[in-house]
């Protein structure tokens, strides 16, 4: 995946008063394959409570977030307590 730099922390608590643009952040379909691979591997952890590193992009910029995933939808993915990131809005995971 691409390397991001310098991604802003945030709580998974506000992940639902942010905006996420529809566009897609990723350029190529290999890094969206990879991506997709990454949710399904982070998914199955969250079953383990294993926490893991999204960095994502709303209409501020980048941010970082570290929670267990819940599960991957078409569309979203779900973070404890029901907060989702569009899939299309992530650059990186890292589990």
């Amino acid at each position: 995946m691409n390397k991001v730099i310098n991604p802003m922390l945030v709580d998974k608590e506000i992940i639902g008063n942010l905006h996420f643009p529809n566009e897609e952040v990723l350029v190529s379909a290999e890094l969206r394959q990879e991506r997709e691979y990454e949710l399904q591997r982070a998914s199955s952890l969250g079953t383990d409570k294993v926490k893991i590193k999204i960095v994502f992009e709303d209409t501020e910029g980048l941010r970082q977030v570290e929670t267990t995933v819940w599960a991957v939808t078409k569309d979203r993915v779900v973070l404890k307590h029901g907060a989702t990131i569009p899939i299309n809005r992530i650059h990186e995971i890292k589990i």
